[in-house]
């Protein structure tokens, strides 16, 4: 069991909002998926940035879409703008295929294509 944070009450964990005073209910397990979200976040940016360096020291024209790709991403996931599935599969392809798989598990509220 749970209690409401907004009057006090026992409420059931399955609960959304409360019957007592009508309040909708923070559940703990949202505060753990945005940690996770902001991990798996980093991560795919640091591995994207490793995916241009090696990049960079193997041949250089890989870098024409290597960056372009890697700041895309940057700036969409700092903006909290969801990531297509299309610019996932060219990071997956193109740049690096940990940060390509890590992208394709991270769950946008709306995936666009």
């Amino acid at each position: 069991m749970k209690y409401c944070s907004h009057c006090g009450a026992e409420v059931h964990d399955e609960a959304v909002v409360c019957v007592n005073c009508g309040c909708k209910v923070t559940s703990a397990k949202t505060n753990h998926d945005d940690d996770t979200k902001e991990t798996m976040k980093t991560l795919i940016l640091v591995f994207l940035i490793i995916g241009c360096v090696v990049g960079a020291f193997s041949l250089l024209i890989p870098l024409a879409w290597c960056l372009p790709i890697t700041l895309s991403i940057k700036k969409r996931l700092e903006n909290n703008e969801p990531v297509s599935t299309s610019l996932k599969v060219c990071a997956l392809l193109f740049v690096n295929l940990v940060a390509g798989i890590l992208l394709l598990c991270l769950n946008d509220k709306e995936d666009t294509i």
